[in-house]
C-alpha cells in the first residue's frame, strides 16, 4: 500500500487519483479542447493532427500503445508511417510546451506549499541503437540491464500530483569516438555534451524556479541526487526553498562545525594560501556512526501512513551537522535519520537546510512525500503506455515521453473535476 501521509500534524494530504476515463462526459471533445491549446506549438497541420490522434491511442484500452496499433486503431492502417514521422522526426517546439503543461499544472493543482520531486524511472530496450540505450542500472527491475533511463522531476499539492518535465540521459560513453556512428543514427545534438543524472535534474530544477511557471516551496530527491554538489547547489540557488534530499550512509560529516585557517606555503617559488582545519584532530565521522551512536533518548516514534495491517510507524531522529567538501566543512544543515522499529533495524538518511525552528512533524511528512512520482511511473506505464514506445531517435523519445506527461495530466484533472461532482470542462484561461 502507498505510504498516502493522512496523519494528523502533517502539513496536507495528497489525494491519490483514480483514472478513470469510461465515466467523463464527453471524454474525446474535452480531450480536444485540451489539444487545442498545443496547436502553436506544430508548425503543419499534419503532425498537430497526429499528434492528437496519439494522445487518443495513449488513452485507449489498446493493450500495445506503441505507433502501429495506435495508427490502425485510431486513424487507419494508412495513417502507420505519418504518425512514426510525427512522432521520431517532426518539429514540435517542446521548451514551449513543457512550458504550457507547466502553467496548466499550477493552475489545476498549484500551491505555494506545493512539492518538486525528482526521480528516475528505467526502460528495458533489446537493441543497442536507440538513444542513450547501454548496460546501466534499472530501477524499474532492480539490477543492470540494457535499457534506457530518462530523468523526470514530478509536481505534487494537496489537489493532486503530475510529472512536469524529463530529461534523457546519456551515459559518458555515448560520446566517445566510438559511439559517432550511433548518435548520428539516433539524432543526438552535435552540441550535446554528457551530464550526469543530477546535473539534469538540477537543469529542469533551476529552469522551473526562474521561469516561475510553478509556485513551490519543497525539494525532494532520492541518494542519486541529495549525494551530489551539483544538484544540492542548484536547491540552494532556489532562494526561499526547502530541501528534502537522502544521503547514503557512509556521507562524511562533522558533529560541530570544526574551525579553518589560512595557510601560506611556498610552491615552485611562488607563494599560495589555502585553506586548513585549525584543529585538524576534529576526525569526521559518517552519518551511519551518528545513527548508531545517538542515544534512544533522541528517538521518537511517528506514524508514518496507514497499512493493510494496521499503522505504519519509524523512528526519527535529527541534529544539525556539517557535511565535508575535500576534507573542509562545506555546509551545516538538518540531518535527519529514520528507522525500522526492530531489534536490527534498517536506516533512512537525509539532509535539509531547513530553519533551525522547523518542526519534526514537517522532516516525517517530508521523507514519505516521494510516493507521488513513484505513482506517477506507475500510473503512465499502467494507464497510457509510457514503457510501450518502439522508436529509437532522441527527439522520438523527448516526442513520446511529453505526450505520457500531458496524457497524464489530462486524465488526472478529468478524475479529480468528476469526483468534484462537476462535468469535465477544460476551456483553460
Amino acid at each position: 500500500m502507498l505510504p498516502e501521509c493522512r496523519k494528523e500534524g502533517y502539513l496536507y494530504e495528497i489525494p491519490k487519483c483514480i483514472l478513470e476515463t469510461r465515466d467523463v462526459e464527453d471524454f474525446v471533445g474535452e480531450l480536444k479542447v485540451y489539444h487545442s491549446k498545443f496547436a502553436d506549438c506544430f508548425v503543419r497541420s499534419e503532425p498537430r493532427d497526429n499528434f492528437y490522434h496519439y494522445m487518443v491511442g495513449q488513452l485507449s484500452q489498446l493493450e500495445r500503445k506503441s505507433i502501429e496499433p495506435i495508427a490502425v486503431n485510431v486513424s487507419g492502417k494508412e495513417t502507420v508511417r505519418s504518425l512514426q514521422r510525427t512522432v521520431t522526426d517532426a518539429v514540435w517546439d517542446e521548451s514551449k510546451m513543457v512550458s504550457i503543461h507547466q502553467t496548466m499544472v499550477a493552475d489545476e493543482m498549484g500551491e505555494s506549499d506545493g512539492v518538486l520531486m525528482f526521480d528516475e524511472s528505467g526502460f528495458v530496450k533489446k537493441g543497442a541503437m536507440s538513444a542513450g540505450v547501454a548496460r546501466q542500472y534499472c530501477g524499474t527491475i532492480g539490477k543492470v540491464e540494457n535499457c534506457q533511463v530518462g530523468v523526470f522531476m514530478g509536481y505534487a499539492s494537496r489537489k493532486g500530483y503530475a510529472l512536469v518535465d524529463t530529461r534523457l540521459y546519456l551515459p559518458e560513453q555515448w560520446f566517445g569516438e566510438e559511439y559517432a556512428v550511433k548518435r548520428k543514427k539516433s539524432g543526438v545534438p552535435s552540441d550535446l555534451s554528457f551530464k550526469t543524472k543530477p546535473r539534469l535534474a538540477a537543469d529542469m530544477l533551476l529552469a522551473c524556479y526562474r521561469q516561475g511557471n510553478l509556485p513551490f516551496k519543497y525539494i525532494v530527491a532520492d541518494t542519486v541526487y541529495g549525494n551530489n554538489e551539483e544538484f544540492l547547489e542548484a536547491a540552494e540557488q532556489c532562494v526561499g526553498k526547502t530541501y528534502f534530499v537522502s544521503l547514503p550512509a557512509d556521507t562524511l560529516c562533522w558533529r560541530q562545525r570544526p574551525m579553518t585557517t589560512v595557510k601560506t606555503y611556498r610552491y615552485n617559488g611562488e607563494e599560495r594560501t589555502k585553506r586548513v582545519l585549525k584543529s585538524p584532530k576534529k576526525e569526521l565521522i559518517t552519518c551511519e556512526h551518528v545513527a548508531t551512536t545517538r542515544h534512544t533518548w533522541f528517538w521518537f516514534k511517528r506514524t508514518v501512513s496507514e497499512g493493510t495491517k494496521g499503522p505504519i510507524e519509524y523512528e526519527f531522529t535529527r541534529c544539525q551537522v556539517t557535511l565535508a567538501k575535500d576534507g573542509l566543512p562545506w555546509k551545516t544543515v538538518w540531518l535527519v535519520i529514520k528507522r525500522t522499529r526492530e531489534d536490527t533495524p534498517r536506516y533512512w538518511y537525509y539532509v535539509s537546510n531547513a530553519s533551525t525552528s522547523v518542526r519534526l512533524s514537517l522532516f516525517v511528512w517530508l521523507s514519505g512525500i516521494r510516493w507521488a512520482i513513484e505513482q506517477c511511473f506507475e500510473e503512465t506505464k499502467g494507464e497510457v503506455g509510457m514503457d510501450h514506445y518502439e522508436v529509437r531517435k532522441y527527439s522520438g523519445w523527448y516526442h513520446h515521453m511529453l505526450t505520457c506527461l500531458l496524457a497524464h495530466f489530462f486524465c488526472g484533472i478529468s478524475n479529480s473535476r468528476w469526483e468534484n461532482g462537476l462535468r469535465v470542462s477544460l476551456c483553460l484561461n
